[in-house]
């Protein structure tokens, strides 16, 4: 049984729209924002572009560089 819940499909909440700026803001990468409140990556993506939150990247490389 997995330690977080399923939402897919269900209407999202106030609750949960403050925790997806919450957690977009501290730079939280999109696939755990998803599993903490049970969404596809998706769902975030769409959801965060509707309420005009900024996902923005993670800490990676740009352009998939190699450090020699």
């Amino acid at each position: 049984m997995p330690k977080y819940t399923r939402n897919t499909g269900k209407p999202w909440t106030a609750e949960q729209v403050r925790e997806l700026r919450q957690l977009a803001r501290v730079d939280t990468p999109t696939r755990v924002i998803g599993l903490k409140l049970g969404r596809t990556e998706a769902a975030v993506y769409t959801k965060a572009s509707e309420e005009g939150i900024s996902l923005g990247p993670t800490n990676q490389s740009p352009y998939n560089r190699r450090s020699t």
